[in-house]
């Protein structure tokens, strides 16, 4: 299902993707138990932190709409769900420009890969929905802006800015070598590093990715199996690569990207300090900061997420 999707885009603009599953529903948990080897995988700590949320996707979008005024459309990828801030029919005029994707548009033609839980199969395939300006900004629903941007904040000359920094390969970093290979974000730019041709990596933060749709076309053109073999998995999968890292060294293969060392990132994946600490930190350094990354926050403490939540409310208001 696609819900007013514009049928053309112009030079300049710039659209919005996000992912976002509500793994909590009982619907979505029934999906999923034919396409696992061992049910109880639902109820580890792990498993719920990749498909649990908080609704915290409503900030996301708001968070765009307040401090990127730039962006002309904000789609979100889902399995047949819409979420619960976008029910609501009286609030359609503040959201005109937000729009529900469903996953069988993009996997359009790949209807056999379907249904599939694994965002790294999803982000491999996000940049064919219909009518996708060729500069697009990619977040997870995790990712929020909290400063005034502008585009240039995420292309310059039409080139992506990419935030990060060069990192050795594990494989040459001597106390890594011997260590048993893991599932992970960082483990999956490494093998994206090696398949553009580079033997070290450039290691991107939870920051949103500027992109641009083309480099995913000309890469499909000419590699097609690779698509095929990185969407061959209802789950994350130790042989799949992250596409978005994959993209990012194309681009700087080809010299047509802007390399940035300042994240201008705010990020928290543990919530283990007092609340005081974090009140300072949302109170003090999000004001130098442009995005804010808060991984797993089904995992706080009731206090802490309510501080949390009633901070993003008070500054997306």
């Amino acid at each position: 299902m696609i819900y007013n999707v514009p049928n053309s885009t112009a030079e300049g603009d710039i659209d919005a993707v996000i992912l976002w599953v509500d793994g909590n529903h009982e619907k979505q948990q029934i999906k999923m138990l034919p396409y696992l080897k061992d049910t109880n995988e639902l109820k580890s700590k792990k498993f719920k932190a990749r498909f649990h949320q908080v609704d915290e996707i409503k900030f996301t979008v708001d968070s765009i709409l307040k401090f990127a005024s730039f962006i002309r459309n904000v789609y979100i990828i889902t399995d047949g769900q819409v979420p619960a801030f976008l029910i609501n029919k009286n609030i359609e005029n503040t959201y005109n420009n937000v729009h529900i994707i469903d996953h069988s548009v993009i996997f359009s033609g790949y209807e056999a890969f379907l249904p599939t839980f694994n965002s790294r199969s999803i982000e491999t395939f996000m940049f064919r929905i219909p009518n996708l300006a060729e500069h697009f900004v990619y977040l997870n629903d995790d990712f929020f802006l909290i400063n005034e941007t502008k585009p240039t904040d995420f292309f310059k000359n039409g080139l992506p800015v990419l935030r990060g920094k060069w990192l050795k390969l594990d494989r040459d970093i001597f106390y890594k070598k011997f260590s048993k290979s893991k599932l992970g974000h960082k483990s999956a730019q490494q093998k994206a590093a090696q398949i553009a041709g580079f033997n070290k990596y450039y290691n991107f933060k939870h920051t949103p990715h500027p992109f641009r749709k083309s480099t995913f076309e000309n890469y499909l053109k000419a590699n097609e199996k690779a698509f095929l073999d990185n969407i061959n998995h209802k789950f994350r999968n130790d042989n799949q690569f992250l596409f978005q890292s994959l993209i990012n060294h194309l681009e700087i293969k080809n010299e047509t990207c802007v390399l940035q060392n300042d994240l201008q990132l705010m990020y928290f994946r543990s919530y283990k300090k007092p609340l005081f600490w974090y009140k300072f930190k949302f109170n003090t350094i999000s004001k130098e900061k442009l995005f804010l990354g808060l991984q797993s926050l089904d995992i706080c403490s009731p206090t802490i997420l309510k501080y949390i939540l009633q901070w993003l409310g008070k500054r997306m208001s």
